[in-house]
């Protein structure tokens, strides 16, 4: 077993998740090669054609990865583990935190085809295709941003991606409509958080209002812009925004949940040309946090 791979207590907890081998023509019967071999490509960044030999032929990888990407696989096994950890009391729902990171594309990202990708043998557009690609133009270069929701442990529970210049204020909801961790016992996910914090960037009427719908208590600092047009329309600009310092304090959990992340190559630096390729891999990343003890 090399650095990096699934140890036998991580395999026994994946097994289960895992589409059946043995399809015709004797396609990925070892599964656990080819996801060592995936893990491995998104941890060090390297092109898929200089993957090891020890992980067998390297389009394999590449195509197991590209199709569990399209077909929305890699989402669901994430969804099952997690549930897993949930039934065993793993998840901190106590604080759930909101934030983004900005992920360089590397010159290989760009020049994707124009046409409209299809799932393998489907007649189906990848669920996680974007128009756009998830590429946006910032001073640096071509950019993606990693939208994310992430709990106490330090583990992603939902992502987002975008491309870099998209502001994170509108992704809230949508990030949040992405939490769904589904119960062993049965009934309904769990799509809610005991609280959420974000940092001042997503502080607007319509994001406390959704969350005053939902019922979800939030600590959100208010930017000194907001808090000066409230005091200046009066009793009509509404009451001031709860804060809890020492409550907020612990939005670090999800700078540190992204900071974990990004050891992983693949992640801190986009190769993938197409965005749900490169979903597919920072879905892996965050699989691998949620494998490990």
């Amino acid at each position: 077993m090399g650095r990096g791979d699934l140890t036998n207590d991580e395999w026994a907890r994946l097994g289960p998740h895992l589409p059946k081998t043995g399809d015709r023509g004797g396609r990925w019967n070892d599964h656990r090669t080819a996801i060592n071999g995936i893990l491995f490509r998104v941890r060090t960044g390297v092109p898929w054609w200089d993957l090891p030999d020890w992980f067998g032929n390297w389009k394999t990888g590449y195509e197991c990865h590209r199709r569990w990407s399209a077909d929305g696989t890699w989402d669901r096994i994430l969804q099952a583990v997690q549930a897993d950890a949930d039934g065993r009391g793993r998840i901190d729902w106590s604080m759930v935190s909101v934030d983004s990171t900005s992920c360089r594309a590397h010159q290989h990202a760009a020049g994707a085809s124009r046409r409209t990708p299809r799932v393998p043998k489907r007649r189906s557009t990848p669920r996680q295709h974007r128009s756009d690609e998830g590429l946006g133009r910032s001073r640096g270069g071509l950019t993606s941003k990693i939208h994310l929701a992430g709990e106490g442990g330090l583990r992603p529970l939902a992502l987002l991606i975008t491309p870099g210049q998209w502001g994170d204020s509108p992704q809230l909801i949508p990030v949040l409509e992405r939490i769904r961790v589904k119960r062993l016992g049965g009934g309904h996910p769990r799509t809610r958080p005991d609280h959420l914090g974000g940092d001042k960037a997503y502080s607007s009427r319509r994001n406390r209002r959704y969350l005053r719908r939902r019922r979800i208590k939030h600590t959100i600092p208010e930017p000194k812009d907001q808090r000066a047009n409230r005091r200046r329309r009066g009793s009509r600009g509404g009451r001031p925004a709860s804060f809890d310092k020492e409550r907020y304090k612990r939005r670090n959990e999800v700078e540190r949940t992204i900071n974990r992340l990004k050891h992983f190559r693949a992640v801190a630096t986009r190769y993938d040309k197409r965005v749900f390729v490169f979903r597919g891999t920072v879905t892996v990343a965050s699989l691998r946090l949620w494998l490990r003890s």
